[in-house]
This record gives structure tokens, C-alpha cells and sequence, in this order.
């Protein structure tokens, strides 16, 4: 956990400061379901930080008529203008009782005003950087195994990691899924390998790359081969799910950063950056929207709400294909 969900009352300011998205959004999760809990009437604004006006968080800390409490999230803080900083800073020092609020900032030097604007002010801080480390990834792996109430040995742990690689979105759908496919208290390497195969290479990866290059045929190859082989159907529609995201993200960037700027902004290594900028070629933002809804109920499907996984995913895979632009 990254806060405490036994308190009664969420921190009325909270700063999410770090690079790793997939634990910055569980940190944000977390704050929200606490303020859903102590008033279930409690209303969510999500922003991001490009956008947000001078006077808006006051306006939405403004006590309510009704006197529901009030989330304001601000995604993406390292945007906010100048003038919206100082008003978050002044906020912060005196919050309303009726209003949480969270930002979420990447870290870095963008936005370092208010990174120590909320400091000053003692708000609530999670940091939540990179796992850079194996033995990091090795620790969230047995911390995700034991949300569920299961454990996992090192040696099942190792092999988790070496079949699925370092990405957390991907890690943490493979441990959700064998959690719920297995019975046993400990999930051991032989279950392991029942799903994974010890190989690195089979994450979907490929799946999700080929798709969004527009490659139907070699997807779908490449799909079956993977449910062949034991690869379980969630972490297929994570990678897609992640390389459309990935697309997102890029093409929704700043015009004006370049190269490492970029980078750096997005969370995302440069080799990856550019990568996704050729993927990009043939991508419009209703394709985008389209893909990204066919991933969303495949994903349903195959955590059950749809009796053939892998029709499922071929679905998708050819949805995703065709929302490229003149396809």
C-alpha cells in the first residue's frame, strides 16, 4: 500500500511525485478511494495541469451547497502556469476542509516552484520512481502476489520476471493473473511456467507492435502463437493496451520538445520516444479512441465477462488495425 487505508480521512493535499505511471496511478486511486469512503458523495475532477485556469481549484475548493466533499486531481503539475502555481502554493497552506486535492508530478526541474511551494506547505508526499533495479522488480512482484493474499517463492519470483520483463503494467497483470488461475496459498515456479514458459520474449510485445503498425496478418500470427504457447490472454491485452497508450502519450506531447526534452516529459527512454513517433504515421485521434475502446472490452472479456478469450483478442487486434488512418 501506498498510503494508509485504515485512516478514516484522506490528507486534504497530496503530492505524487515521481516517473513510475503505473504506481502514480494506484497512488491517486488509493487517496480517492479514501475520500469515496468517508463521504460517498464525494464528486472527482480530474484535470490536467496544461489546462487548468488561474481561479479554477478555487472555484472547485468552494464549499458545496450540498456539503459533499470535492477531489480535485491535477494530472501532469509540472504544466501548470505560473500564476496557477502560486494559486495551488497559497491553497495548499490553508486547504478546505471540503476539498482533497492531488497532483501529480513527474519530478525533474519543470514545475520545481511548485514542488517546493507543497513541500513547504508539508503536503502529504508519495514518491514513486522507477524501478530500475531487479531486485526492485523482484520486490513488487511478491508485494503484488501478497495483495492478493498469495505468496511467491525467489526462484518462481526470477522466473515471473526473466518470462515477462521489466515492464510494471505487464508484471502486474501477470501476477493478477496467476493469483486468480491458481489455488494453491504459494505460487510456485511450476505454475510459473505452466503460464510463461520461461521465455522473455513472449509478452505480447509483438502483438501490440505489429497491430499498431498496421501488420494484421503477422498480428494475428503472432497472437495465436502466443495463446499456443501458454501466454495468458491478459498480458496480451495489456501490451496492447500499453502500445496505444504509448501513442497517446507521444502524439499528445508538446510540439516544441525535442530528443531528450521529450523523453524526459514523457516518462519514456529515447530509443522508445522514437519508436512510437514512427508507429504514429497513419494514427488519427477517433482511430485512436476506436482502438483503445476494442482494448477496453477485450479486456473485459478475458477477465470474464466473454466466453472465448482469443476471439476476443483477434477482435481487437483487427479493430486496432483498421482505426488507422485510411485503413
Amino acid at each position: 500500500m501506498l498510503l494508509d487505508m485504515a485512516a478514516t480521512d484522506p490528507p486534504l493535499v497530496t503530492l505524487v511525485i515521481g516517473d513510475e505511471e503505473l504506481l502514480a496511478e494506484r497512488a491517486v486511486g488509493e487517496v480517492v478511494a479514501l475520500a469515496r469512503a468517508a463521504d460517498t458523495g464525494a464528486e472527482v475532477h480530474d484535470l490536467v495541469g496544461s489546462k487548468v485556469a488561474q481561479g479554477e481549484l478555487t472555484q472547485l475548493a468552494s464549499p458545496s451547497l450540498f456539503g459533499d466533499r470535492s477531489v480535485v486531481v491535477i494530472r501532469s503539475a509540472q504544466d501548470l502556469g505560473k500564476d496557477v502555481i502560486a494559486e495551488v502554493v497559497a491553497y495548499a497552506g490553508q486547504p478546505s476542509d471540503d476539498t482533497v486535492l492531488i497532483l501529480v508530478h513527474p519530478g525533474g526541474v519543470k514545475g520545481k516552484a511548485l514542488l517546493d511551494g507543497l513541500k513547504k506547505a508539508k503536503a502529504n508526499t508519495v514518491t514513486v520512481s522507477k524501478l530500475t533495479k531487479p531486485g526492485e522488480r523482484l520486490d513488487f512482484i511478491k508485494k503484488e502476489i501478497k495483495r492478493a493474499g498469495r505468496t511467491i517463492p525467489a526462484d518462481a519470483a526470477q522466473a515471473l520476471l526473466d518470462a515477462v520483463g521489466n515492464d510494471l503494467r505487464e508484471l502486474a497483470a501477470a501476477c493478477s493473473q496467476l493469483a486468480f488461475d491458481t489455488q494453491e496459498k504459494s505460487i510456485n515456479l511450476a505454475a510459473v511456467a505452466r503460464y510463461h514458459k520461461g521465455r522473455a520474449e513472449v509478452t505480447g510485445f509483438n502483438v501490440a507492435d505489429s497491430a499498431v503498425e498496421g501488420r494484421l496478418g503477422e498480428a494475428l500470427e503472432q497472437l495465436r502463437w502466443a495463446l499456443g504457447t501458454g501466454v495468458a490472454p491478459v498480458l496480451l491485452v495489456s501490451a496492447m493496451a500499453g502500445g496505444l497508450r504509448s501513442l497517446a502519450k507521444v502524439g499528445g506531447a508538446p510540439r516544441n520538445l525535442r530528443g531528450g526534452q521529450l523523453a524526459s516529459h514523457l516518462g519514456m527512454p529515447p530509443w522508445k520516444v522514437d519508436r512510437v513517433r514512427r508507429q504514429l504515421n497513419g494514427w488519427g485521434p477517433e482511430g485512436l479512441s476506436q482502438a483503445l475502446q476494442a482494448v477496453a472490452v477485450a479486456d473485459e472479456q478475458v477477465k470474464g465477462g466473454g466466453a472465448d478469450p482469443g476471439y476476443a483478442l483477434e477482435r481487437a487486434v483487427q479493430t486496432i488495425v483498421a482505426s488507422r488512418t485510411g485503413r
